[in-house]
């Protein structure tokens, strides 16, 4: 860990736990720092509120008390889901008191570089792949963020030849300052999160910040497809790398006559990646750039594109079945993602799609749905999707009770060569905790039919 006294005998608020608030207010009480910590859950209900308390962090738990905001902290460390109209967010901005997240204290600690990764969509397989390429490439990765472990007990035990591969959201990013990856990533950029920004502009703004404070000796990795990333790129004093699987970016990663490319140099043939679908090729060239810039070799980007079939329950290959691949999408919790799922295969499809109803309609889904062949609902919408496929003249419709169901009535409507998948468009809150649950419980099914 770098040595630094820059929050040394700072009175300082981590606002919200969950795992980063725990890990940043027990890292800064380390680094000297006299560290309060406020939680909204009641302290009988909160063991880490309890841990930090016994580490002699003062602790308030059960509400967020707007008079915390004249104890004299000169910093707030925020919890990146509290919206910035949160009273005491807002009032320390008012009052000129700093307020970042947990990320730019583990840029502040470590001894290893960055590898940034953001955008709307794709950040967690690019993440992952990234450091699959530079963990077979024996180039001593680390993954933090969304997808790992904390950043910033990941940064504690850093050393200087390692590379930090982190996975950063909009929330994380609107509260950095000094962060500076020496390589950034920005995969693509979709409306998202409104509910949270106050507008498209600041959610684009907050994604920018990613390479603001980036110089020329750094790399900025961008989709040079999308109108909005390439005005972002244009802002940044990183080095450029474009990539595109439609259009031939000499100083980036691009396809040419089947084959994956980067600055001139043939990678892999596209027929030989494990990974599906259109999207995930953009994905594929974003993290060969990543790993070309960090010296891996061919072989060991080869290895992990031949063998890397998905992020768990992000279009997830799961098993063949009497000649039928079955695949696990839950993270589809939205019409765009399950767009993308079902482009993503020229099979015939049989679709799982239902869950919370949020009061929008899925004709939209209807132009990617050309290859599906039969159409098994659950949940809360599905009367809604059962429309839709109606519409699209899809004979083969049948309703179930959830998840577990619904693959062995798919697996009755199939035939050999069918690709069954699990993309459902909603949310999983009305029978589910989480969408991992119910790609598990999904996955669970697949795995009975054996």
């Amino acid at each position: 860990m770098k040595e630094t006294a820059k929050y040394s005998e700072k009175k300082i608020l981590v606002l919200g736990l969950a795992k980063s608030g725990v890990i940043a207010a027990s890292l800064l009480h380390k680094l000297g720092a006299f560290v309060t910590v406020n939680d909204m859950k009641p302290l009988s209900e909160n063991p880490e509120a309890q841990g930090l308390l016994e580490q002699g962090i003062k602790v308030i738990c059960g509400s967020h008390p707007i008079e915390l905001l004249d104890e004299g902290f000169e910093l707030i460390v925020k919890n990146p889901g509290i919206p910035y109209r949160n009273p005491i967010v807002k009032g320390a901005l008012e009052k000129g008191i700093p307020v970042i997240t947990e990320v730019e204290l583990a840029y502040q600690i470590s001894e290893a570089p960055f590898i940034g990764i953001t955008g709307t969509n794709g950040k967690t397989t690019t993440t992952t792949l990234i450091y699959e390429m530079l963990k077979t490439g024996e180039k001593s990765p680390l993954v933090a963020g969304n997808i790992g472990t904390v950043a910033s007990g990941v940064a504690e035990n850093a050393k200087p030849d390692d590379s930090i591969v982190i996975e950063l959201s909009s929330f994380q990013l609107m509260g950095i300052d000094e962060f500076r990856p020496e390589i950034s990533i920005v995969t693509n950029l979709y409306d998202a999160h409104l509910d949270y920004h106050s507008s498209k502009q600041e959610y684009v703004e907050a994604k920018a910040a990613i390479t603001k404070n980036q110089i020329a000796s750094d790399f900025m990795i961008f989709n040079a497809n999308q109108d909005l990333v390439l005005s972002m790129a244009k802002k940044t004093k990183a080095e450029l790398v474009p990539f595109s699987a439609e259009v031939k970016h000499e100083n980036g990663a691009y396809v040419e006559d089947g084959a994956v490319c980067f600055r001139g140099e043939k990678i892999i043939e596209v027929s030989e990646i494990a990974l599906p679908g259109k999207h995930n090729l953009e994905n594929v060239l974003a993290a060969i750039s990543a790993a070309k810039l960090k010296g891996v070799a061919n072989e060991a980007i080869q290895t992990v594109l031949k063998t890397f079939y998905g992020v768990e329950h992000r279009l997830q290959f799961v098993a063949t079945i009497d000649h039928r691949k079955f695949y696990n999408d839950s993270k589809a919790t939205n019409i765009l993602a399950a767009s993308k799922a079902l482009t993503s295969f020229t099979e015939p499809v049989i679709l799982l799609a239902g869950g919370l109803d949020r009061g929008n309609e899925f004709d939209e889904l209807k132009p990617a749905m050309e290859n599906v062949k039969a159409v098994i609902t659950f949940g809360e919408t599905a009367e809604k999707i059962e429309r839709v496929a109606k519409e699209l003249g899809i004979a083969n419709i049948k309703r179930v009770d959830n998840v577990e169901k619904a693959v062995p009535a798919a697996f009755e409507f199939s035939d050999e060569g069918d690709c069954i998948l699990l993309s459902p468009a909603c949310a999983s809150w009305d029978q589910y905790k989480t969408f991992e649950q119910r790609g598990d419980m999904f996955m669970e099914a697949v795995h009975k039919l054996k």
